[in-house]
């Protein structure tokens, strides 16, 4: 399925006038903080400052991949570990399925690109452009057409769930043991960031590892020509980090909001606004993750998280947790009276004399 090559940006108007409603609530002025910002943005996304939507159709859909990268020890867990964490998932007893219970969710998996051979299941699309990618430490990660074809298979898997289940918000989260060095080096590579502001321990190296990592992350980005998007994903790259892209932006030219998980899914993000800039708009950022580069993307993207809960495993479980407070926030702007509706006197009227 073709990528969207275009995406209309948030409507402005619908977001001006949510703003000028909630400002009129019957509370003080901006004292529901982050909340009154997220309606306004779902506001922009839906096109509707009253939102009309609920975000009661939540859907977490879990992009995995595995990376050749691996190869040179930069992870604390071998690459056996991402098709037993899938099948973890779909055996409903990961934490992301038991954090998506809690907000009532669905949870399902797209295979990008994992190595081994994954059994077939009612919520696993299997999309995979090739068996992991390539030790990009010592050649591209991927070729041009894969780069293509993930960000196919993500517009894919967007349209696949859409046609099981009705989706109001979509959530990100990923499984791929090495992600955390190919999203470093993505992100690096896109930002020109050094790796020292990027790198995080990831599953847990140790020292020798971290500084390994750091060198692999340096040698791949040094590669990649920051203005060429397509150049970056096919240097160092990941499978399901494309994909995740490819995801989003389906996603926001459907005007459905994205709620990201952390680090990974970031970095997708960031991939996604080059190609893409409106895409940007329909985002938001559930969570601060510990993994050091984390804060850095959110901000080269220009998101606040919502949450900060010192989290950094993925899967998605930041991702989950903040999808009440879509609920939240719509429910705030139909729900609540303003001043004038309730009849209450605001702080600038003088009560009347008996």
């Amino acid at each position: 399925m073709p990528i969207a090559t275009r995406i209309d940006p948030i409507d402005a108007r619908a977001a001006q006038l949510a703003r000028e409603r909630i400002d009129q609530l019957t509370k003080p002025v901006r004292s529901l903080g982050r909340i009154e910002e997220l309606a306004v943005q779902l506001a922009g996304i839906a096109g509707n400052p009253m939102l009309a939507g609920t975000y009661e159709r939540r859907v977490v859909l879990v992009g995995a991949g595995d990376h050749g990268v691996t190869e040179e020890g930069v992870s604390a867990y071998p690459s056996e570990v991402t098709p037993q964490m899938v099948g973890a998932f779909l055996a409903e007893m990961a934490a992301i399925n038991a954090f998506a219970r809690a907000v009532d969710a669905q949870v399902y998996v797209a295979n990008f690109g994992v190595a081994a051979a994954l059994p077939e299941h009612e919520r696993l699309f299997d999309l995979s452009v090739g068996k992991g990618t390539k030790n990009f430490f010592r050649e591209p990660a991927m070729s041009d057409a894969s780069v293509r074809e993930a960000l196919g298979a993500g517009a894919t898997a967007f349209e696949r769930l859409r046609e099981r289940t009705p989706v109001d918000v979509l959530a990100l989260g990923e499984m791929g043991i090495g992600n955390t060095t190919s999203a470093a080096a993505l992100i690096c590579a896109l930002s020109g960031a050094d790796a020292e502001e990027i790198v995080g321990r990831g599953t847990g190296v140790d020292d020798a590892g971290y500084r390994r990592k750091l060198a692999v992350v340096r040698a791949g980005a040094a590669r990649c020509d920051r203005n060429d998007w397509r150049a970056c994903a096919r240097e160092v790259g990941g499978f399901e980090i494309i994909g995740l892209a490819g995801a989003m932006l389906a996603a926001a030219s459907a005007r459905v909001p994205v709620v990201l998980d952390g680090f990974i899914v970031a970095a997708a993000a960031l991939l996604a606004s080059r190609i893409e800039p409106n895409a940007t708009g329909y985002f938001i950022a559930a969570h601060r993750s510990q993994e050091r580069g984390h804060a850095v993307v959110l901000e080269l993207l220009g998101l606040k998280p919502l949450l900060d809960l010192e989290l950094r495993l993925g899967e998605g479980s930041g991702a989950a947790l903040a999808l009440p407070l879509l609920e939240a926030a719509a429910r705030m702007v139909r729900e609540m009276k303003t001043f004038a509706e309730a009849g209450v006197a605001t702080a600038h009227e003088e009560p009347a004399l008996s």
